[in-house]
């Protein structure tokens, strides 16, 4: 998963770690929707066995399975990677649980998942010039929100995208296609996921 341990405001490693995490936020929400390992699988166009090596806290999920899975959970990304944490809550550059694109140079960081009552994750995202990321569209009614911060991008919708350097921002619709895709080396950017 390209993971690197994140740690809390007295520099202990986070417990548990991410594989984990993910596994058992799976079952959780799988438990939670009712769903068999095959019908979850099905919904979200990933191999039943893929789901079951995930939710033993086996494989490497890339950011497009995760993304499907969601979908087809109806939950919000951060659902899957944010464990309990304390009141205080930092990490710092460089750390972070990271999830890199099956396709392109292209990885997230979750720094901080919505509240109940917010329903808005933030992500740290680096992106390198080559392969563009190519979004399918999230759940109904999100709306992604994208702010450089170093090098230079094309983001927005997958018809439209609009070039980005650093300070400038972008919202769109996050249930329509979208692409973010890099033009130097070193970029990026934080991105905001609202949901409805």
């Amino acid at each position: 998963m390209g993971v690197r341990v994140r740690k809390d405001v007295s520099g202990r490693a986070a417990q548990p770690g991410p594989r984990e995490v993910v596994a058992a936020a799976l079952r959780r929400e799988r438990t939670r929707a009712a769903l068999s390992l095959s019908e979850l699988a099905a919904r979200a166009g990933i191999a039943k066995s893929t789901l079951s090596q995930l939710e033993s806290g086996g494989g490497n999920p890339s950011i497009e399975t995760l993304w499907a899975l969601c979908v087809a959970l109806d939950i919000p990304f951060s659902r899957l990677l944010d464990p309990p944490r304390p009141s205080v809550h930092v990490i710092r550059a460089g750390e972070g649980q990271v999830v890199s694109a099956a396709v392109s140079h292209y990885q997230v960081a979750l720094l901080a998942a919505g509240l109940p009552s917010s329903r808005r994750d933030i992500f740290r995202v680096t992106a390198e010039p080559g392969q563009p990321h190519r979004s399918q569209p999230h759940m109904a009614g999100v709306v992604e929100h994208v702010m450089l911060a170093e090098g230079r991008a094309m983001a927005g919708l997958a018809a439209e995208p609009v070039e980005l350097r650093p300070g400038d921002y972008v919202q769109y619709p996050g249930d329509l296609p979208h692409v973010f895709e890099a033009l130097a080396p070193g970029t990026w950017a934080i991105l905001v996921n609202e949901y409805t």
